[in-house]
């Protein structure tokens, strides 16, 4: 089993911490930091690591925010890259330092986020300004769109995401994702796919709450589309796709009923156990006089804890058959239990979903 991240966010980091404020400000207590950062750290998870020594710098640095802020950027290294995986976490403190104390001090939050995403992300210490600041960060937020860093660039688009994971929801852009489309639009021909990724994730949050909107928006970037756009689009409509939304396939151009006829098919083992995977296979043929350009996925009813079921849909694949042509496609379901998904026995339906329209395929049981 692999170390649980929060081992890697350990005591050591704490010490470095001190080491590196004590290195830039002569007056801070290396000592009486450690101690009281360390006590009860152990217990904790990994973001509430940072959100404990946030409080704890709190304690130790300048009482003055603007001047602790200068303590803390001083300790960045020169050049701003993140060095990618766990060790840029290693700033996840000087972050939440700002996410909790830096509402009342905008211009020095903004200005320390913009340095600090750069090494490793402000998106969830921008929130709490957004709220409280939504005009004048909105504001900086347009600048930022045309920054020479695509981290800072990033921090706009994935900054205001409404429904960011492990965040509180941005309730004002749910409800109008107006001024946060005004943004992506400004983004969505970004050089940086770490960038247009970030845009189609905001789209799909967008999605959640308004999907006629989604579908309006994605409908206006397919004109004229690159080939970057258009894989902006198809990433943001990819959750639409899967509950066969008709909008938003026939944005994509799958629009037509799917006629596709099923002439092979399996499902094996047909009683796999718990823990194993399952096999679905299944040969595709055009039957008409016409192309046909199928969005093709899967939908397993997995047995929920209660006896009832719940589908989940796999992709598959885009196929574009010309008459008579024929495909076959594969895939192989987990059933080892996820922190999203837990596993129950029972029969598990089995469907194809082409453009939207489901069609019965089978079932297999699972066992202990």
């Amino acid at each position: 089993m692999a170390e649980p991240l929060k081992h890697q966010f350990g005591p050591p980091v704490v010490r470095r911490l001190a080491a590196e404020i004590g290195a830039v400000h002569r007056r801070f207590d290396r000592a009486a930091f450690e101690r009281d950062a360390l006590r009860g750290f152990e217990a904790l998870e990994l973001l509430d690591r940072g959100r404990h020594l946030g409080r704890v710098l709190r304690d130790h640095l300048p009482a003055d925010f603007e001047a602790a802020m200068d303590v803390l950027l001083a300790t960045l290294p020169e050049h701003k890259a993140p060095a990618g995986g766990m060790s840029s976490f290693y700033y996840l403190a000087h972050t939440e330092f700002v996410r909790q104390f830096g509402v009342p001090h905008l211009d020095a939050s903004l200005t320390a986020l913009h340095a600090l995403t750069q090494v490793f992300t402000g998106e969830f210490a921008i929130r709490p300004l957004i709220d409280a600041h939504p005009g004048p960060v909105l504001e900086r937020l347009h600048d930022w769109t045309r920054d020479p860093s695509e981290h800072v660039r990033r921090l706009v688009s994935e900054g205001t995401r409404s429904r960011l994971p492990w965040a509180p929801r941005l309730r004002a852009f749910a409800a109008d994702p107006s001024p946060v489309v005004e943004l992506l639009e400004r983004l969505r021909d970004d050089k940086s796919l770490y960038v247009r990724r970030s845009v189609a994730n905001n789209l799909n949050d967008i999605w959640k709450d308004h999907p006629a909107r989604l579908v309006e928006i994605a409908a206006a970037w397919m004109d004229g589309a690159s080939p970057e756009r258009r894989w902006i689009v198809q990433h943001a409509l990819r959750a639409a796709v899967k509950k066969g939304d008709a909008g938003a396939l026939a944005v994509l151009g799958f629009g037509a009923k799917a006629s596709l006829r099923v002439v092979e098919h399996a499902i094996s083992p047909a009683h796999p156990r718990m823990g194993t995977k399952v096999v679905v296979t299944v040969t595709l043929e055009n039957p008409s006089r016409r192309m046909q350009q199928v969005v093709v996925d899967l939908v397993v009813h997995f047995v929920k804890a209660s006896g009832g079921t719940r589908p989940k849909v796999f992709k598959l694949a885009n196929v574009a058959l010309a008459p008579r042509e024929s495909v076959s496609l594969r895939k192989a379901v987990s059933l080892a239990d996820l922190t999203t998904r837990q596993h129950y026995p029972g029969r598990h339906l089995v469907a194809l979903q082409m453009n939207g329209a489901a069609e019965p395929l089978g079932a297999f049981t699972l066992v202990r």
